[in-house]
């Protein structure tokens, strides 16, 4: 068999470029097996070499059904290749894959794919293949009993696939379509106001203390006295909770409203809010 009929016959095995492949046949004799070990190797140091650029680009995937949620976060180093098409295949087998595995990353990242490859392995060939960077972020699955899961994607890349995702998790035994309209509503208003927790105690503790730094540190040279320097303090760190935390947030839709107002609204007595959960790519 000529080199060049080598080399096509490479190039469909490893789906690695012509220059590559080329120079794999020659330094292996010809030797297809010997040359896709070579490959193999060399895309392992390619991939290493660019584990320590930036990959702040991306998409996020999610995967499942109403009662069970997923959603994968896949970073990259250019948004060209957050659109690549072996880059969105990648994704959406993975999404799936972390659904089922209830996004433990680790036991992710040592699945086999169709191919019969680890997710790392797939990981390392993509990397040699496209030739960025490319890491696993952030994963969650949300799956309460006796709930309903809606979801939203914003900045739509293809399919399950996006910049941004929301699940929200609906505790209720009514599964009318007032509640997955509502659902529908506030997974969109969690995209646009991006709570930091469901209720204001739940805020984490060190953010709070974070902002009230913030908060002092503006009030100090004020030339406030302490007693209404205090006051305004408080005033401020309250109005924080309030527009962080997702029950006493101005409803997107209609701003005079509150989202408790609106649960409340809804007059569905066993309806509450469960859990939630919201991630956008380079945040």
């Amino acid at each position: 068999m000529s080199d060049i009929e080598n080399v096509k016959k490479l190039r469909e095995a490893t789906g690695a470029g012509f220059k590559d492949c080329n120079l794999a046949i020659k330094e292996s004799g010809g030797d297809i097996d010997k040359a896709i070990e070579i490959l193999r190797v060399k895309g392992i140091s390619k991939a290493s070499k660019k584990m320590s650029r930036d990959a702040k680009e991306g998409v996020v995937a999610v995967s499942g059904n109403e009662s069970k949620t997923s959603v994968i976060e896949v970073n990259c180093e250019t948004d060209f290749v957050a659109k690549n098409e072996d880059f969105t295949n990648f994704v959406k087998e993975l999404s799936e894959l972390n659904n089922e595995i209830n996004s433990n990353l680790d036991e992710l990242k040592s699945s086999k794919m169709k191919n019969g490859e680890t997710v790392d392995d797939n990981v390392v060939a993509l990397i040699a293949k496209i030739g960025e960077k490319i890491t696993i972020g952030k994963a969650k699955t949300i799956n309460n009993s006796g709930t309903i899961n809606n979801h939203y994607l914003h900045t739509v890349v293809k399919d399950n696939i996006s910049k941004l995702a929301v699940i929200v998790s609906l505790e209720t035994k009514d599964n009318s379509d007032t509640v997955k309209t509502f659902g529908k509503q506030l997974s969109m208003h969690i995209a646009a106001s991006n709570p930091l927790a469901l209720s204001s105690d739940l805020i984490d503790q060190s953010v709070i203390d974070k902002e009230q730094e913030l908060v002092t540190e503006e009030l100090k040279n004020s030339g406030k006295t302490d007693d209404i320097a205090k006051k305004i303090s408080l005033g401020k760190m309250n109005k924080f909770k309030e527009e962080n935390a997702l029950l006493s947030q101005a409803w997107v839709m209609e701003p005079k409203k509150k989202v408790q107002d609106v649960v409340k609204e809804l007059s569905i007595t066993d309806l509450k809010i469960k859990e939630f959960y919201r991630i956008k790519i380079g945040e």
